[in-house]
């Protein structure tokens, strides 16, 4: 196996190069990513980096990236999500509805984030097309803590805290509840990100891709599957 990493790189992707490495497999740090590299071709080939690193080499090398539906968070039961989370349009939103958190579904299509009004929002996104379509969410404050948890085929190979403090294994029992309920819809690997607050719990915050989420305190020789898993 050959990973596809970017020549610049971080603390994370050099972990997970290690472990590669140590596990016989062979790392190509790419810089100028998007020229084909012949020897590659009939290699097998996993990949992992940003977006569009990953996006343009999977083109190039005619691989598929495994990613999640980023709509199916708008369907989970509110028990899940622990707020009011809608799947609709820029034209949709009306000056009613802020504050509200939004993100695209179309990743980088504007930065996601909480926006006071409409006419903030409209500011900051530009000349987008009306018919984009978004995700909406009710503001939970404060999120108290955050968790990043990897799976595979269902099974969580690891999870960590990367912002605040919670019980960890009340997380990992309320991710057990939602994989239990939910798997199917979800694909054979992905990144699962939950938040946690005092008065609501643990919910679930958003899916990933695990070709491209960072490790986020998970252990690079735990996760090292889901990466690879996540081309095709």
């Amino acid at each position: 196996m050959i990973l596809l990493i970017p020549e610049k790189t971080d603390v994370e992707f050099e972990a997970v190069a290690r472990v590669l490495t140590a596990m016989g497999g062979k790392i190509k740090r790419l810089g100028k990513y998007w020229i084909k590299d012949e020897t590659l071709i009939d290699r097998p080939l996993a990949i992992y980096g940003n977006q569009t690193f990953a996006m343009v080499l999977a083109q190039i090398y005619k691989r598929t990236l495994i990613s999640p539906d980023d709509t199916l968070i708008a369907r989970l039961e509110p028990q899940w999500v622990k707020r009011v989370i809608h799947h609709t349009t820029i034209g949709a939103l009306q000056a009613a509805d802020f504050p509200l958190f939004i993100k695209p579904v179309i990743p980088k299509l504007f930065a996601a984030g909480i926006f006071p009004d409409l006419a903030y929002f409209r500011q900051a996104i530009g000349s987008q097309d009306e018919t984009e379509e978004v995700l909406t969410s009710e503001i939970v404050k404060p999120i108290q803590a955050e968790l990043r948890a990897f799976v595979l085929a269902g099974a969580i190979k690891d999870l960590a805290l990367y912002e605040g403090d919670a019980d960890l294994a009340g997380g990992r029992e309320f991710l057990l509840s939602f994989l239990a309920s939910y798997n199917e819809q979800l694909p054979a690997t992905v990144v699962v990100d939950l938040g946690f607050n005092e008065a609501l719990g643990w919910f679930v915050l958003e899916f990933n891709a695990s070709w491209g989420a960072g490790l986020n305190g998970c252990k690079a020789e735990k996760v090292i599957d889901c990466i690879l898993a996540a081309t095709i």
